[in-house]
């Protein structure tokens, strides 16, 4: 059976990230372990009281880091141990998810069959609608320079997609040994997408795995149109672009998105986008990368 290390990354979500291991206390596959690494958080922690407590039975190793290392940061860490634990596949999962007993078994099922696929994803819903899709797999729109989910459940038993959301991404060993570790430049969103965009230019698949089933309570450690949540999405979409699409079509894209924004902060119109977003174009284009400071 091979080895499996699931990496959970928490940041102010003790409680979820509790019950993202309650759901993981009752999988049905037996060969995995848990790196838990918190990024920084601000709220007191009791993990390794709580994890003694009510975990005795699962591996976890838990790493607390001083400072938010972003999502690559702090992913990275683990993926590192877990290589040097001899994993054979490495699961990133969202510290604000709950999964069914069996996702992994059937993630695992579909990645031993599947020598051309290198990461796989599994169907993704709401945890408060638990029948309505959050992700079925990730497609690109390059005159957009962003990723966007897919909603419709798809008829395949391994459907092959653009990219896998890193809220729930299980990577190959031997496909993370070719293409190395989550990019850093980004510190929040859009590393998923261009980690599977280089697995996909070093000749793996990235597929949707129709029978694996987790749930997710969306954006609980970052508040969706917050400031940094549309500076992060603004800047790192032009820089994913750039690194993997058209890059004159991305500059063009970016001069377009900072005049709207301008016009519209100009006429008081959703003004309070324009201010986070033009600052991302404008960091795009002075390629400033990494994390934006005095948030997280």
């Amino acid at each position: 059976m091979p080895k499996v290390v699931i990496i959970i990354l928490n940041w102010n979500g003790q409680a979820d990230t509790l019950e993202c291991l309650e759901s993981l206390n009752r999988l049905d596959y037996n060969n995995f372990e848990i790196i838990l690494i918190d990024n920084g958080s601000k709220e007191s922690l009791d993990f390794a009281r709580d994890i003694e407590n009510q975990f005795s039975n699962l591996k976890i190793e838990l790493i607390l880091n001083e400072e938010n290392l972003g999502f690559a940061g702090g992913n990275n860490q683990g993926i590192k141990i877990a290589l040097e634990r001899k994993a054979d596949y490495v699961l990133l999962l969202n510290n604000d998810t709950t999964v069914e007993p069996d996702f992994l078994k059937k993630l695992m099922e579909v990645g031993e069959k599947n020598e051309s696929y290198g990461i796989f994803g599994s169907v993704i819903y709401y945890s408060d609608e638990p029948e309505k899709i959050w992700f079925a797999g990730g497609q690109f729109n390059w005159p957009r320079t962003r990723g966007s989910h897919i909603f419709d459940k798809p008829s395949e038993a391994l459907k092959k997609v653009d990219y896998i959301t890193g809220c729930c991404l299980l990577a190959k060993k031997t496909v993370i040994e070719k293409i190395g570790l989550l990019s850093e430049d980004y510190f929040l969103y859009y590393e998923d997408g261009d980690w599977c965009l280089r697995a996909q230019k070093a000749g793996y698949l990235c597929g949707l795995v129709r029978s694996a089933k987790i749930y997710h309570k969306q954006s609980r450690s970052t508040q969706e149109f917050s400031y940094p949540y549309l500076y992060y999405h603004s800047r790192n979409g032009l820089i994913f672009s750039f690194r993997h699409g058209w890059r004159f079509l991305t500059y063009l894209a970016s001069i377009w998105i900072f005049s709207k924004q301008f016009i519209k902060a100009m006429i008081d119109h959703n003004s309070q986008w324009a201010g986070p977003v033009m600052r991302g174009v404008m960091d795009f284009w002075r390629g400033k990368k990494g994390k934006l400071k005095g948030y997280y």
